[in-house]
């Protein structure tokens, strides 16, 4: 006698959500498919070589690396942390590397000039409020209704432990993170929390972000975005999933009650279509029409991205006493992709094994600001590949009157424009993430889009990250097993 058939499903792209969601998804039971448009898996969580050195694109550092956070235990059921990647918790976060020479920020925030009464009380109101959110995370918790077979217990008391954090977020969402730095007096210590975050969006993320570090959380794990990419991939497909690398989804549309994706010559159907591509961008392209649904305007007319150049740099010099990660606050003010740059936050990995041959080092430094309109506009009219190597050549210029041991012992170099990022990842804008500036909504897609179609990744989610892009893959795998009356399996 057959058993009853087994449901299918379609996951589009193979960054960490879509990851996420087809390692639960296929470990349910449901046969699941990922179509990725690149040539590994990761999407813009990922890395590249280049002659022998290491370009590390992604993760720079991991919440949820502390076994105590809950989200610990789904980079433990997605296979991102293995044996062949521990965490080092690097402290200082980073060093402030000016002409008075440096000043490290560490986990405890114990080494900061501070220079009078103001700094004091700057100081004690940052303590107060990383204090607020010292029990503060991402609760990992499980769909009414879903059958479970190992269900997360609910705990009021975790719920409890966080109301301090809640009652703070209103005040921290209504102002930047450069504005929250502005209560102390001393610019050094003002320039080295600029590195934290953006120090354009809001305070909230700002205080999140370096709580996490101060728990003991955010640390980089061994081999970075790409060894964590490969396992959750070498993961699904142990548990008997296919990836379609250089695959990529054409469109999406109906077949009676199921979904059928275009790929290539190659129509498929699956009981679920997951879309794990850039939210934003496929409401526009992978559909028959372009979806003019109440969200999909709001997030056409509110959505604002966050850009970057990522710029990488191979060095035959051992920079190892050089700090880890570096705010510079540049001798001169750096001139790139139309905007100026007074300080850059540059990542040595001098210290990291597997980076670069024996004796050289690694720098990579991202360039953020709105800069798609100008890179689209040099790639129109032909003068693309010179304006990035004039980037190149003035960070170079820039970074050599501060670090003397680059100056002709560059071996390689690479940028990576938006323009780079929306041609292998399809993001919109070559954006990595949405912004969340003060008093600014986020504009969402919904996880369940229409019957058998889902969305999930850091689009359905609130700003950008690893956490929410590994949560949205949860719950999205949670809502496609709800629907298709599956028995949701975690570990």
């Amino acid at each position: 006698m057959e058993g009853p058939p087994t449901k299918k499903a379609i996951v589009i792209g193979a960054g960490i959500s879509g990851l996420t969601a087809a390692v639960y998804l296929q470990r349910s039971g449901i046969q699941t498919l990922i179509l990725e448009k690149a040539a590994g898996p990761g999407g813009i969580s990922t890395s590249w070589k280049r002659k022998g050195y290491t370009f590390e694109g992604g993760v720079h550092w991991l919440i949820g690396a502390k076994k105590e956070i809950p989200l610990h235990q789904v980079w433990l059921e997605t296979g991102a942390l293995q044996d062949n990647n521990p965490v080092y918790f690097k402290d200082p976060i980073y060093t402030l590397v000016d002409d008075k020479g440096v000043m490290p920020l560490f986990r405890d925030l114990h080494g900061l000039e501070i220079t009078g009464l103001r700094d004091r009380i700057a100081l004690w109101r940052l303590r107060f409020h990383l204090a607020c959110f010292k029990h503060f995370h991402q609760p990992i918790s499980d769909l009414r209704g879903l059958k479970v077979r190992n269900p997360i217990p609910f705990s009021i008391g975790e719920y409890v432990k966080m109301l301090p954090a809640v009652f703070i977020t209103p005040f921290l969402l209504v102002q930047s993170a450069k504005h929250h730095a502005k209560w102390f007096r001393n610019p050094r210590i003002r320039a080295l929390l600029a590195a934290v975050v953006d120090p354009d969006i809001n305070a909230l993320s700002f205080i999140y972000t370096l709580g996490t570090f101060q728990v003991g959380d955010s640390g980089y794990p061994k081999g970075g975005s790409l060894q964590m990419a490969l396992n959750m991939a070498e993961t699904f497909q142990s548990l008997g999933g296919e990836i379609r690398y250089r695959t990529p989804a054409e469109k999406i549309f109906s077949e009676g009650k199921r979904c059928a994706v275009l790929a290539g010559d190659e129509t498929l159907t699956a009981d679920a279509v997951v879309v794990s591509a850039d939210a934003r961008s496929a409401i526009d392209t992978l559909f028959g029409e372009p979806i003019q649904d109440g969200w999909a305007q709001k997030m056409r007319a509110g959505l604002r991205t966050t850009q970057c150049s990522f710029l990488g740099v191979g060095v035959e010099a051992d920079l190892s006493s050089w700090p880890r990660s570096m705010q510079i606050v540049l001798p001169r003010p750096l001139r790139a992709a139309g905007r100026t740059y007074k300080t850059l936050i540059v990542n040595n990995y001098a210290t990291e094994d597997g980076y670069a041959p024996e004796g050289c080092s690694v720098l990579t430094c991202l360039l953020h600001g709105p800069t798609y309109d100008y890179w689209k506009a040099a790639d129109e009219d032909g003068s693309y590949v010179a304006k990035k190597k004039a980037v190149m050549d003035g960070f170079l210029e820039a970074i050599g009157e501060v670090i003397p041991e680059i100056k002709g012992a560059v071996a390689v170099t690479d940028v990576a424009t938006p323009l780079t990022y929306e041609r292998y990842c399809g993001t919109f804008e070559g954006s990595y993430m949405s912004d969340w500036p003060p008093f600014s909504p986020l504009y969402h897609a919904p996880i369940r889009y229409r019957e058998g179609l889902y969305f999930t990744g850091q689009r359905t989610a609130y700003s950008g990250g690893l956490p929410p892009a590994a949560q949205s893959g949860r719950t999205t795998a949670q809502t496609v097993c709800k629907d298709l009356g599956v028995e949701f399996v975690g570990h």
